[in-house]
């Protein structure tokens, strides 16, 4: 049996320690072969493979990044008119020369997708979650997720500083398109005191209501953490645009920080090296079963895998009546 496994689309910590997963119980476990497939998909139609040995996978499990590396290549996406789309095919006659039995895809919603697809014209494909925005749906959580989110309320913590120093009103941007878990866990982790998620719509009017009235109460900063996402005018960043109207409706001082891509880098939390452990070794004992065409799932406390045809082209967003959103609102912090 071989295996080829891929990584795409960003990066975020705790793919180094999946591939490690999947390759050690490959090896050690199953007596199996595997093979790297560099930049993502694009790394299929290049044929940029190399195989993988206990040696290559040494000192994985804390590394940033992903040795594999990735790309945002998209082989279903609809080629233009005048240009057939041959990528499909390219990735069938690579697998085919390598005599891959099946790929394991690391990756967020768009990878999700394409494993589908893959699965639809042939490919034996086990998928793994990873995003920072915990938004795959059919999962609980996503390894990067925890990383990131420790990141983001150490961020948080050392603004509160500042923030009270300065008697300002601190404005944090995390990432977060179109999910605002992020912002969530680590806005009610670093104390936020007003959360703006996608999800929820927001009242400018009230964000600056709530900065004046914490000032009567004597408290005379605020931290406002923002999901990158939510909805501003065009052209205006998430954090710019919060900063500039709170200034306006409150007169208050006001600065914006944007976390950026320090979210995504460096060692993964032991929970995140943990739970990519586990998903690897999962993703190997559903190959070893037969059992393809699945994306590996923690769901509770327990790792299991759903079918790919039930989470391609879903997002896990946050609702109002989810338990830290209800708690928040029970302490006080405003949501929008």
């Amino acid at each position: 049996m071989k295996i080829g496994i891929l990584t795409s689309g960003g990066d975020c910590p705790g793919i180094n320690a999946t591939i490690r997963g999947v390759c050690k119980s490959a090896l050690n476990h199953y007596g199996m072969e595997v093979y790297g497939i560099h930049n993502g998909f694009r790394g299929l139609m290049d044929g940029h493979i190399n195989r993988l040995t206990e040696e290559s996978i040494s000192g994985l499990l804390t590394l940033g990044g992903t040795i594999l590396g990735t790309s945002r290549e998209k082989p279903f996406k609809k080629a233009s008119a005048t240009l057939n789309n041959n990528k499909p095919s390219l990735i069938l006659k690579t697998l085919k020369d390598y005599g891959i039995d099946c790929l394991v895809c690391i990756g967020g919603n768009g990878t999700q997708k394409t494993a589908a697809k893959l699965m639809e014209v042939g490919v034996n494909v086990i998928s793994i979650p990873k995003t920072i925005d915990n938004d795959v749906w059919g999962t609980d959580i996503s390894f990067g997720f925890d990383s990131a989110v420790s990141i983001a309320a150490d961020a948080i913590d050392r603004l509160h500083s500042t923030a009270s120093s300065h008697q300002r009103v601190m404005v944090i941007e995390v990432m977060g398109h179109k999910a605002g878990w992020l912002a969530l866990y680590s806005g009610m982790a670093g104390g936020g005191d007003i959360i703006l998620m996608p999800e929820i719509p927001f009242d400018i009017h009230k964000i600056g209501d709530t900065i004046i009235n914490r000032l009567k109460k004597g408290k005379p900063y605020s931290i406002v953490v923002v999901a990158e996402g939510i909805n501003t005018p065009e052209g205006k960043k998430a954090a710019q645009y919060i900063a500039e109207e709170i200034e306006y409706e409150t007169g208050f001082e006001t600065r914006e920080t944007v976390l950026g891509y320090i979210q995504r880098g460096g060692s993964p939390t032991a929970f995140d090296r943990n739970l990519a452990t586990l998903m690897g070794g999962h993703a190997v004992e559903l190959i070893s079963n037969g059992q393809y065409g699945r994306m590996v799932a923690l769901q509770g406390n327990r790792i299991d895998s759903i079918p790919l045809s039930e989470t391609a082209g879903k997002l896990r967003l946050v609702t109002e009546d989810h338990e830290l959103v209800v708690q928040g609102r029970r302490m006080g912090i405003c949501f929008g």
